[in-house]
């Protein structure tokens, strides 16, 4: 992903945060799981295009899905070049909840990871793989978890698309790090949508995940969100602050960020970003490690994301 220098010219004002009133009860949202899917993630460094933790992070997220009957698990692959005329090998995962539900919210993040610790203190490190536990796993292991729990949810009225993007580090790898980055999954996701949902119904939010698990975990409105889906930015921030106010903070918006939630933005669907981008000073080092990352965070994300879905399964 990438912070952008300049706010889009729609961007809605900043949003009025409303007191969160009672959360319901809990759901079994295990923080412990998550974090175990961060770990076995991290295990299998570099994640990025072209490496073999590549494949192995693809195969890994596909067999955690398959255990649910409930869950229909689908591969979109293809092929582009780079600049430089390298072949890059891609792979979105799809993961439909009650696929044959019309109305459908689509949870999405990025699995592929940054390809070396660019930013290392260390420069002897700085072609070292990036491990990549927030800047990667930690989205993939909330909508693991979450992917779990609502599959067993049997007041859950509605259907779920989790979406694993690839290439969102770029053609390069390197996220930020390249003066020329732009995401390929998502894009090639929004251009195919129609393919994908056979003619059916659109999801009616998107809600995207990245860089969610550190400690003191504190998510601004992003003003992109803002522009394409205020009133659906409201929500989520009403209920992420009944379950922890700390996290769904109500001070000013970010920057502006592009990630995943753009190219779903473009077809018209309303799409949100979750994400804490102040990440000193690990932020695509080689200290990115799982000690670095926090349960409690990723739960506080997964309840808020869950019972967000509820309620527009429930519309």
């Amino acid at each position: 992903m990438r912070r952008l220098a300049i706010a889009p010219a729609a961007a809605a004002p900043a949003l009025a945060l409303l007191a969160a009133g009672a959360a319901s009860a809990a759901p079994p949202w295990d923080a412990q799981r998550a974090m175990q899917h961060i770990v076995e993630l991290v295990k299998i460094t570099p994640r990025s295009i072209g490496t073999p933790g590549h494949e192995r992070a693809i195969d890994y997220i596909v067999r955690s899905l398959t255990d649910d009957p409930d869950i229909s698990v689908a591969r979109q692959q293809w092929s582009e070049l780079r600049d430089d005329g390298t072949p890059l090998h891609l792979t979105n995962i799809i993961a439909r909840l009650h696929p044959a539900r019309d109305r459908r919210v689509l949870l999405g993040t990025h699995y592929d990871s940054i390809v070396v610790a660019y930013k290392d203190p260390d420069a002897r490190l700085r072609a070292a793989p990036m491990p990549g536990a927030n800047n990667s796993a930690s989205g993939v292991a909330v909508l693991l978890e979450t992917a779990r729990v609502l599959s067993h949810e049997p007041a859950f009225a509605g259907g779920v698309d989790f979406v694993f993007f690839d290439g969102e580090e770029g053609p390069l790898a390197l996220g930020e790090g390249d003066p020329h980055w732009h995401a390929l999954g998502s894009p090639h996701f929004a251009a195919h949508i129609d393919a994908s949902y056979g003619g059916g119904s659109r999801p009616a939010v998107a809600v995207i995940l990245d860089m969610v698990c550190k400690r003191d975990l504190r998510l601004k409105p992003e003003p992109n969100s803002l522009a394409s889906a205020p009133s659906e930015l409201h929500e989520l921030w009403r209920i992420g602050q009944g379950i922890d106010p700390a996290v769904f903070t109500d001070s000013a918006p970010s920057p502006p960020i592009g990630d995943d939630q753009v190219a779903l933005a473009r077809l018209g669907i309303p799409s949100l970003l979750l994400i804490d981008f102040d990440y000193h000073p690990w932020f695509n080092t080689t200290h990115d490690t799982p000690d670095k990352c926090s349960g409690a965070s990723l739960r506080s994300v997964g309840l808020a994301i869950s019972r967000f879905a509820g309620s527009y399964a429930a519309h």
